[in-house]
């Protein structure tokens, strides 16, 4: 049959023919020979003869699938009823008729050329259409895709190709439908994203911008406060007191400032992607006690997209030290090798930061969201872990994608 466009890999499938309809075509092949060959002497029309092929014929008769027999011109022999329901022909009509008539015209060539190959391997069966959907023509002249068993035999009149296939419209179908909403969901996922760190980055704005200033012009009112009180003889309880609303100031700005700093580090989009690691690590260390060291060569102009994401990847990969790991110590290590670049985030802990929880715990949706930062890169993620060894997680994603990215922001207004 017709071959058109790849299927893809990662969608479900329906269980396809297989073994066994290639089982019933050899046999049908071989009720083919058997009743094409002329009976030898004395073999009359023995009981147990005409038994076993009217149970074959039966079989032929209530098969669930089409069943197509050709000869080695490619003529159709055999069609079974399944066959009639399926193309809109009966059996008399398409009997000696070349099997092209039930194939889209643009396939025939490319289909009867597999057909002859096929028949000169040798090979008794055969899976059609593995790599591809294969198409068939309809008596109206519409076009359904099908999935398909070949196999072949030789009798004394010639060869005989028998197929038994499968009108698979429906699967197609809810593939496609599949393939779509998983196109859909990608692109939520993707808008979200975007749509997160851009209201992170306008709160971080408003934080700093807005209630930092308001906070260090109290403070500034509160010290002339405290100087005129001063000044004025105030007796020192309230002196101190006033000492006391100065520190607590003070540590509402510096709340302030590490606040608008989880949400969107300033130097992330200052001074670029390694720096922002650099003070991820710094503060992750202070706050607690695991050492970080950074492995990270001359900075690439990776784009703020790209940066955004290998810096909440890395952010990730942290908090899953701290909950998980149980380590003293993480290695991070930006590297660009050839046409991609390659981040590795290791620790020493115990080795089962990927480990998912027991039964009826909330599952940790870390590795999801890393993965997910690393598809909109184009990229991909590996983990490594053994009890006792660390663990280890490794995002590549290609140098093209942060370039593209880099330079459609240029070109942005």
């Amino acid at each position: 049959m017709a071959t058109n466009e790849p299927t893809s890999p990662n969608l479900p499938r329906a269980p396809r023919l297989g073994a066994w309809g290639l089982a019933v075509a050899v046999m049908l092949c071989l009720l083919l020979v058997r009743l094409r060959r002329p009976r030898r002497a004395g073999e009359g029309n023995l009981p147990h003869t005409q038994d076993s092929e009217a149970r074959l014929a039966a079989i032929i008769r209530s098969s669930m699938e089409a069943i197509i027999t050709v000869d080695e011109t490619q003529r159709i022999v055999l069609f079974n009823p399944t066959a009639e329901r399926l193309f809109g022909y009966t059996a008399a009509q398409v009997a000696g008729r070349p099997l092209a008539d039930l194939i889209p015209a643009r396939f025939r060539v490319a289909h009867e050329a597999h057909v002859r190959r096929f028949g000169v391997t040798g090979v008794t069966d055969r899976q059609m259409g593995q790599q591809r959907v294969l198409h068939a023509l309809r008596q109206d002249g519409t076009e359904f895709p099908i999935e398909a068993s070949i196999s072949q035999t030789q009798d004394g009149a010639g060869r005989l190709f028998t197929v038994i296939l499968r009108d698979t419209t429906e699967r197609v179908r809810a593939e496609t439908a599949l393939r779509q909403s998983r196109e859909e969901l990608q692109q939520l996922s993707d808008r979200v994203q975007a749509s997160r760190e851009e209201e992170r980055r306008r709160i971080a704005r408003e934080l700093h911008d807005d209630l930092g200033q308001r906070l260090s012009a109290l403070k500034m009112d509160l010290a002339i406060l405290a100087s005129d009180l001063k000044d004025a003889g105030t007796a020192p309880a309230l002196l101190d007191q006033a000492a006391a609303m100065h520190l607590v100031i003070d540590e509402t700005v510096a709340s302030v400032r590490r606040i608008a700093a989880d949400l969107r580090p300033a130097l992330l989009d200052e001074l670029g992607l390694i720096p922002a690691i650099e003070w991820l690590a710094k503060e992750f260390s202070a706050r607690y006690g695991v050492n970080v060291i950074i492995h990270a060569a001359e900075e690439e102009d990776v784009g703020e997209h790209a940066a955004t994401a290998v810096f909440r990847i890395v952010q990730e990969a942290l908090s899953n030290v701290v909950q998980h790991a149980q380590a003293d110590r993480v290695d991070i290590e930006l590297v660009r090798q050839d046409d991609h670049f390659e981040l590795t985030v290791r620790d020493n802990g115990r080795g089962d930061a990927a480990t998912q929880p027991a039964g009826g715990e909330r599952v940790s949706l870390g590795l999801v969201g890393i993965r997910e930062r690393a598809r909109l890169l184009g990229g991909t993620v590996a983990t490594r872990q053994a009890p006792g060894e660390g663990f280890c997680l490794t995002v590549r994603f290609p140098l093209a994608t942060a370039t593209a990215t880099a330079a459609s922001e240029e070109a942005s207004p």
